[in-house]
């Protein structure tokens, strides 16, 4: 004889198979290069994702370089056409 708590038991492990088939489309559409995928933050933590390790803002700040402050001449292969005075013909 089936009991409530079997029906609920089922139940609930008919819907832990639905959530892992979702989070396994979810994951193969976030794997494919150019790919977009939304997981919410339930789902990011089953996937074991997604680990928040950004730095503060502060942090940030201090690693900012501005190397024209510090003499050091442009980066090359700028967006410039002009042509160099170091070109010979």
């Amino acid at each position: 004889m089936i009991n409530e708590r079997d029906i609920q038991a089922g139940a609930a492990m008919a819907e832990a198979r639905a959530m892992a088939a979702v989070l396994r489309e979810k994951l193969g559409d976030a794997a494919v290069p150019g790919g977009v995928a939304e997981f919410a933050p339930d789902e990011a933590e089953q996937a074991g994702s997604f680990a928040e390790d950004a730095v503060d803002e502060q942090d940030a700040a201090a690693g900012v370089i501005d190397l024209a402050d510090a003499g050091a001449p442009p980066p090359t292969g700028s967006a410039s056409h002009e042509r160099s005075s170091e070109v010979a013909d």
